[in-house]
C-alpha cells in the first residue's frame, strides 16, 4: 500500500471543503484505495473507500444530490488524505480498521465494542485445563467461541465441569498441589494433579469435552451412556452414577442454549431494527450446531440512513478483529454485499457465506432476531428517557447549568493501606459507560497507609494531566457526536469535605476551572438515605429520602464503590498469589515445576538445604546455591 498526503494552506485561513477537494483530484490514481476528509484541526471527519479514487473523490466536488452528512462533511474539510490498495477487497479492510481507529464523526461507528469471551482448552501441560479467555488468542490451546459474555462462558464452564471434570485451576497451582482441592470433593474435578485418575485417562476427558465443544455432542452422549450401561452390568454402581451426573450435566448445558439449529453448524445471525432515528443490531453466535448467546449493539449513525447502509458499514467493522463463521446471515441486503463476503473470506482464509434467508429456519432465526433488536431498542430508548430525566433533576438540584452528558465518581479502596487502588466510573444520558472506567494502581511510595485524600489528589492529578495532554483545556475542546466526550460535566467523589478540598486543590492547581465537583458523604451510622453532599461555596444539604436524584447518585457511588473493592481484590489476589521462586534469577517455568513437584510447597522450598536442592532434577550447584542465598539472605 501506497500513502499519499495533500494539505492545502492559503495564508490565516485553509481552504475549506470542494476546493480542496478539487485541487486534489489531478494527483489521485484510478486505482483502489482508502481516502479521509480531515478538519482544520486535524481529526477525521469521514474515511471511505472506493474502487477508482479519483471517480470516487471527484463525485464530492458535486453538492448536489450528496446525503446532508456528506456534504456537511465535504463543507469542513480543510485537507485530504489518501492509501492505494492493491484491490477494492483490501481498501474494504482497511476502511473498517480506520474507522474503528479514527472513529470519524460522519462515519456509522461500532460503539461498545468489547471482546469476545472464549473457552479455551490449554496445551502445552500434562492435564490440560478448560478456562474462560478474553483478549488477543496468544495462548496455546484450542479456542472455542465466541460466547455472547462472560455469564454465558462461566456457566458453560460451570457445567462442563460437572460433565467431564476437568481442571480449571492454574498451573502452578496444579503444580503444588498434595492432594485433591475441594473442586474434586464436590465431583467438579478428576484430580489429576494427585493422580486420583493417571494423565491417559485424564486425556480421554479433554477428548470428549473438545469433542462436545467441536459439535459432536450426540456422539459424546452415545458413549458416556454405552460406559454407564457396562458399569451398571458390571454391578459397578458407583461408576454408573458418576456416568449418569456427567449426562446429566450435559444435558443442562445444552437446555440452557435456547434455538439449536439444525441446518448448519456455524453461522452469526444479524437483525436491524431502526425506530426515532436510532438503531440497533442484535447479532446471534451459533457454533458447533449450539447457541452460544446475543448480543445487542446500538451504532451511532445518521438518521437518514436505513438498516442497509447502517449494516453494511457495521460488518465490515465487526469483523476486524474477530474470526469470522462459514456463514453470516443477515436481516436486510446491504450494497456490495458480494464485496463483504469476498473481503471476509479472504480474511477468514476460507469461503464465506453472506446471506438474506427468505425461507425455512434460516428465516425464523432471523424473525427472532429482528423480535430481540426491537425489544432492545424499546428497552434502550426508555432507559435513556428515564436517564435523561434523572440528569434534568441531578442538574437542577445541583445548580448546574445543563444536565451533566459525562458523570465520574470517583472511589478507593485498601486494605490498613496495602494494595490501594484508585477507581473511576463514568456515566452519561445512556447509562453507565463500564468502557470508560479506569482504575489507578496507586503509585506514591511517601503515602501514609490510608490516607485516603492523598489518595484522592494522586488519582485526579493522574487522570487530569493526561486529559489535558490528550484534548487541551477543556474550553478548547470541541466535543464530537459521541454519547460521552472525554470531559466530564460533573465530578463526584465519594467523600466529605476532606475528600471535596483534595480535589478542588488538585484541579485549582491544574488550573481547570470549569467542572464542577461534589462530594457525597455517607450519612450517621453509615445510613443509605441520609447522605450529606458537600459542594464548594454551598452550605452541605441533603435531599428527600425518596427522590429520585438521591437513588440516581447512590447507584453511582455504589457502582464506584464495587468497582473500587473489585480492582483491590483483583491486585491483592495478585499479590498473594506471586510464588517467591518467581524472584530467583536462574528459576525459569522448568524448574520452578520441578521444585515444586520434589518439594511440594515454596516454603518447602525456602527451608531445604543445598545438599536437599542438589537431588532435584535440573538444578545444578550454582542454581541450588542461589536458592538457598536467596531466601538465607546470602549467608550460605
Amino acid at each position: 500500500m501506497a500513502q499519499d498526503t495533500h494539505t492545502q494552506e492559503a495564508g490565516d485561513r485553509p481552504p475549506i471543503g470542494v476546493a480542496v477537494i478539487a485541487d486534489v483530484i489531478k494527483r489521485l490514481p484510478n486505482g483502489p484505495g482508502v481516502y479521509r476528509m480531515i478538519d482544520a484541526d486535524g481529526k477525521a471527519l469521514y474515511v471511505g473507500k472506493a474502487r477508482s479514487l479519483k471517480k470516487r473523490v471527484q463525485s464530492y466536488t458535486r453538492l448536489a444530490g450528496q446525503p446532508s452528512r456528506i456534504a456537511r462533511a465535504v463543507m469542513a474539510t480543510a485537507s485530504m488524505e489518501f492509501v492505494s490498495t492493491r484491490t477494492e477487497i483490501e481498501a474494504l479492510l482497511l476502511e473498517a480498521n480506520l474507522i474503528k481507529r479514527l472513529r470519524p464523526r460522519f462515519n456509522v461507528l461500532l460503539r461498545d465494542d468489547k471482546s469476545f469471551p472464549y473457552i479455551l482448552v490449554t496445551e502445552g501441560h500434562p492435564a490440560p485445563a478448560i478456562v474462560k479467555h478474553r483478549g488477543a488468542r496468544s495462548r496455546k490451546g484450542t479456542y472455542f467461541g465466541p460466547f455472547a459474555s462472560a455469564g454465558a462462558v462461566g456457566r458453560t464452564i460451570n457445567a462442563l465441569q460437572r460433565a467431564f471434570l476437568l481442571r480449571t485451576c492454574s498451573d502452578s497451582f496444579y503444580d503444588g498441589r498434595t492432594r485433591p482441592c475441594l473442586l474434586y470433593q464436590i465431583k467438579r474435578c478428576a484430580a489429576p494433579c494427585t493422580g486420583v485418575v493417571s494423565e491417559s485417562e485424564y486425556g480421554e476427558l479433554v477428548k470428549e469435552a473438545t469433542a462436545f465443544l467441536s459439535g459432536r455432542s450426540q456422539a459424546v452422549r452415545t458413549e458416556i451412556q454405552a460406559s454407564m450401561q457396562a458399569a451398571a452390568e458390571r454391578l459397578d454402581y458407583e461408576a454408573a452414577a458418576v456416568y449418569r451426573d456427567r449426562l446429566t450435566a450435559l444435558s443442562h448445558v445444552q437446555s440452557h442454549q435456547g434455538i439449536n439449529p439444525h441446518t448448519f453448524q456455524e453461522a452469526d445471525v444479524f437483525a436491524c431494527h431502526q425506530q426515532g432515528g436510532a438503531t440497533c443490531i442484535q447479532v446471534f453466535f451459533f457454533r458447533t450446531g449450539q447457541n452460544w448467546g446475543n448480543r445487542a449493539y446500538f451504532p451511532r449513525a445518521d438518521r437518514d440512513l436505513d438498516c442497509s447502509a447502517v449494516l453494511g458499514a457495521f460488518l465490515a467493522q465487526f469483523y476486524d478483529d474477530k474470526p469470522v463463521p462459514k456463514r453470516v446471515l443477515l436481516s436486510h441486503d446491504v450494497e456490495e454485499r458480494s464485496l463483504l463476503a469476498a473481503a471476509l473470506s479472504e480474511k477468514g482464509g476460507a469461503r464465506i457465506e453472506v446471506i438474506v434467508p427468505q425461507r425455512g429456519e434460516k428465516r425464523d432465526l432471523i424473525d427472532h432476531a429482528l423480535a430481540n433488536a426491537r425489544e432492545a431498542l424499546g428497552r434502550q430508548q426508555a432507559e435513556s428517557a428515564s436517564q435523561r430525566t434523572l440528569l434534568a433533576d441531578l442538574a437542577e438540584r445541583l445548580d448546574l447549568e445543563n444536565p451533566p452528558n459525562r458523570i465520574e465518581v470517583y472511589d478507593n479502596s485498601h486494605i490498613m493501606g496495602t494494595n490501594p487502588v484508585g477507581a473511576m466510573i463514568v456515566a452519561g444520558a445512556d447509562g453507565l459507560e463500564k468502557s470508560q472506567y479506569r482504575k489507578f494502581n496507586i503509585r506514591s511510595k511517601d503515602l501514609a497507609p490510608g490516607d485516603d485524600y492523598a489518595m484522592m489528589r494522586e488519582v485526579l492529578n493522574r487522570r487530569f494531566s493526561r486529559l489535558l495532554k490528550e484534548t487541551g483545556p477543556r474550553a478548547d475542546f470541541e466535543e464530537s457526536d459521541d454519547r460521552v466526550g472525554p470531559w466530564p460535566d460533573l465530578i463526584i467523589v465519594d467523600g466529605g469535605r476532606g475528600q471535596l478540598a483534595a480535589a478542588v486543590g488538585v484541579l485549582a492547581e491544574l488550573e481547570i476551572a470549569d467542572v464542577p465537583v461534589i462530594g457525597v458523604a455517607k450519612g450517621p451510622q453509615r445510613d443509605a438515605g441520609k447522605e450529606t453532599f458537600f459542594a464548594p461555596g454551598r452550605v452541605p444539604f441533603t435531599l428527600q429520602p425518596r427522590d429520585p436524584v438521591l437513588y440516581f447518585v447512590q447507584r453511582l457511588r455504589d457502582e464506584a464503590h464495587r468497582f473500587a473493592i473489585g480492582s483491590h481484590r483483583t491486585r491483592r489476589k495478585n499479590d498473594m498469589a506471586r510464588n517467591p521462586l518467581d524472584e530467583i534469577a536462574g528459576v525459569g517455568p522448568s524448574r520452578k515445576r520441578a521444585l515444586l513437584r520434589h518439594f511440594g510447597t515454596a516454603k518447602a522450598v525456602s527451608r531445604a538445604s543445598v545438599d536437599d536442592l542438589l537431588a532435584v532434577q535440573g538444578i545444578s550447584e550454582q542454581t541450588a546455591k542461589a536458592i538457598y542465598d536467596h531466601f538465607h539472605e546470602g549467608t550460605g
